[in-house]
């Protein structure tokens, strides 16, 4: 795999801060916003850490990532469940699955679907029947060089996931008896990060596409109706891997993840990465802070981007977010006190409410006495 998205993703800390090829946000500096407050998310062995969550409502949500990382351990799958007054950890101890699990996403208390690393050849789906978590089948199950990476559920409940098969990146659709693996996506050497859809039948990938020894960001659309697919051109960068993708309109598009630059020590964070596309080229955005990451977009009820999770590694002590302020971004920060360091993998909406949740570890480090850790802002 070219780039690798997630905590810490920038393993390398280029010269300097990603290029601003558009005018920078407007914004006020960084500033406290006591709504955003750290819930609990207790049961987890360290060192944990939660990767994506998803929301039904205000009373279902689920979350996902590992736990019982320590040195070269790989851990174990963790799920926790959100009825609507606090988190608890889901038993999977019945699956025959100990890798991380990646994404989640659910739409009802019997629709949810998660998704997980390939261990011992290829992923695992899961889905969740109103109780408990199931393995379930579908086509490639258990073939090498199978990768599920990301997963999203429509309001007609169908199934759509990123990831890959036959050596080329692919979308996988199914209603959960019926699975159906798509069109392979048109170019060579590509990793799908994340699948998010804009409409039943319009669906948004994102990822990284081998290019000079390095990467650049990938971010493609399929269109259901007629079963092709758009690649936009690709993002620019220093080893840059986009991990999270939100479309309002098809010239209104906001890509974030994490760019690795070239050089540097190992082990040191990369430069966080802004990009809109306005249906003609991307626009590289100034986020506010040069050196961390930006790992997940969140969309309001009117479909606009709102919400950015990040990590600003020259001012660990809260959460940072991006909020977005008229045509441009905010630097935000977090609750003090829910966290010594808080790092957040991601940012989803809460339907039918204002709200959001975000979802991370209480340290930028997987390792003990690191825990699963979210954050809510009320609607």
């Amino acid at each position: 795999m070219a780039g690798t998205i997630g905590a810490l993703s920038g393993i390398t800390l280029g010269a300097g801060p990603a290029r601003a090829d558009a005018e920078a946000p407007r914004s006020r500096g960084p500033r406290n916003v006591q709504d955003w407050r750290a819930v609990p998310a207790p049961g987890s062995t360290p060192a944990a850490q939660l990767r994506r969550m998803s929301a039904a409502g205000a009373g279902l949500a689920w979350a996902v990532g590992e736990e019982g990382l320590a040195g070269p351990s790989r851990g174990r799958a963790l799920a926790m469940l959100w009825n609507g007054s606090a988190w608890s950890k889901t038993d999977l101890s019945h699956l025959n699955y100990s890798g991380r699990l990646s994404d989640v996403a659910g739409v009802s208390s019997t629709a949810a679907w998660s998704v997980g690393l390939p261990t011992g050849g290829a992923s695992p789906l899961l889905r969740w029947d109103g109780a408990t978590w199931r393995e379930a089948s579908f086509p490639g199950r258990g073939e090498a060089g199978v990768r599920l990476e990301s997963v999203a559920v429509g309001s007609d409940r169908r199934v759509w996931i990123c990831g890959a098969r036959g050596g080329a990146a692919r979308l996988l659709l199914g209603d959960g008896k019926r699975w159906t693996w798509l069109d392979p996506l048109p170019v060579a050497s590509a990793n799908l990060y994340r699948v998010v859809l804009r409409t039943p039948n319009e669906v948004w990938v994102s990822g990284d596409l081998a290019s000079g020894g390095g990467w650049s960001g990938l971010v493609a659309r399929w269109n259901g109706t007629n079963g092709t697919w758009t690649v936009l051109p690709p993002i620019t960068g220093a080893r840059l891997g986009i991990g999270d993708v939100h479309a309002a309109a098809a010239d209104d598009v906001w890509a974030v993840g994490t760019e690795a630059g070239v050089g540097g020590p190992p082990g040191r964070p990369g430069n966080p990465a802004l990009a809109h596309w306005d249906g003609t080229a991307w626009n590289r955005v100034q986020p506010g802070f040069t050196v961390g990451s930006l790992s997940g977009i969140a969309g309001d009820a009117q479909g606009r981007a709102a919400w950015i999770s990040g990590w600003n590694y020259q001012d660990q002590s809260r959460s940072t977010y991006l909020r977005r302020d008229g045509d441009g971004w905010t630097v935000v920060r977090g609750p003090a006190g829910g966290a010594t360091a808080p790092y957040l993998n991601d940012v989803t909406a809460v339907p039918g409410t204002g709200g959001f949740w975000s979802a991370g570890m209480t340290s930028p480090v997987p390792a003990p006495a690191t825990e699963a850790y979210t954050e809510r802002l009320d609607g």
